[in-house]
């Protein structure tokens, strides 16, 4: 009998939103370089096989435009619930998201807000490649992808429990 391989959950913080005056929070739509930057990080996804099995975001607007120019490029259709729990939540909240997950997602994409998402990642590591977890601890920027290898089940995942395999935060270029 093999051992099956790890789960991986893909952190992905929303592109860079604007602060338009008199907008709520929940409703900042994405700038002019979270535009170009969403699309990047889906051609990242693509090129690094992170196509995910699932993904569950924040309902925000800057979260839903992000996956929608982020699945634009990956060239295959993805399912993704709004899940207002991510909106805003600490870690406790996000583990406990992450833990329902069915057992047949193998790769599910948590795509959400800081500083949630970066304390997320930075608590459940307890190891990682070369510098990465330094790095997520320095400072989780717009657009940045965490991969994490979860053994076991996503019910059983627990602080400490997973392997940082990558951080890597796409751009989308200059403004033309």
């Amino acid at each position: 009998m093999t051992e099956e391989a790890p789960r991986r959950l893909v952190v992905l913080r929303h592109a860079k939103s604007a602060w338009p005056e008199g907008v709520a929070d929940v409703d900042r739509p994405l700038a002019g370089r979270g535009r170009r930057d969403a699309p990047a990080v889906g051609r990242r996804l693509r090129a690094a096989g992170l196509l995910p099995d699932r993904v569950i975001s924040s309902p925000s607007r800057r979260t839903r435009e992000t996956w929608e120019l982020a699945a634009g490029e990956l060239g295959a259709e993805v399912p993704v619930s709004y899940d207002g729990r991510v909106y805003e939540a600490d870690v406790p909240e996000l583990l406990g998201v992450v833990r329902e997950v069915p057992d047949d997602v193998r790769t599910l994409l948590l795509l959400g807000h800081n500083p949630g998402l970066a304390e997320l990642v930075a608590a459940l590591a307890g190891r990682a490649t070369g510098d990465a977890l330094e790095r997520v601890r320095e400072k989780f920027p717009t657009s940045a992808i965490a991969v994490l290898a979860v053994p076991g089940s996503w019910s059983g995942l627990a602080p400490g429990s997973a392997l940082l395999t990558e951080l890597a935060v796409p751009r989308g270029g200059k403004k033309k």
